[in-house]
């Protein structure tokens, strides 16, 4: 039987959702994505799929600082993602939230869900975005929370 990998997502329609700034490119984002494209990644071809404007930063600039970045549309950027994802071979995906790490002489071996379901593995990556911890400051008050009405990861 062939290796299977399992992506536990904490909502499977936020796979692939960009902030309030839909935009891929730019100095330092670009450069990413041209790295990761470059390993035959998916992100840059998600980009051209779902982009409505294209534009060269820095023209002002020298050629040094000139750098491509894209706006693309928030829905379809997510659904091209799920449409490669879900049509990935042997990639799961399951949708719960990440409870306890769980670590085997040293090593992260698994996970175990807020439904009591446990993954092992050899390789665990945890990608908690930019919202770990996240507080939310709405004029004196201070929520915990990601983007609106998200929870925040917690470690």
């Amino acid at each position: 039987m062939g290796s299977k990998t399992c992506l536990i997502t904490m909502d499977m329609n936020k796979i692939g959702q960009m902030s309030c700034n839909p935009a891929v490119g730019g100095i330092a984002k670009g450069q990413i994505v041209r790295e990761i494209d470059a390993l035959g990644g998916y992100m840059g071809l998600v980009t051209d799929r779902t982009a409505i404007q294209f534009r060269m930063l820095n023209r002002s600039k020298g050629p040094a600082m000139w750098s491509p970045r894209a706006q693309c549309d928030r829905g379809k950027f997510i659904w091209a993602w799920r449409e490669i994802l879900e049509n990935t071979p042997n990639l799961h995906i399951w949708q719960d939230t990440v409870e306890e790490l769980i670590v085997e002489n040293g090593e992260a071996t698994g996970v175990t869900t807020c439904w009591g379901v446990t993954f092992h593995a050899k390789c665990i990556v945890l990608t908690a975005g930019t919202f770990l911890n996240g507080l939310m400051h709405i004029g004196h008050k201070q929520l915990a929370g990601g983007r609106m009405a998200e929870p925040a990861p917690t470690i």
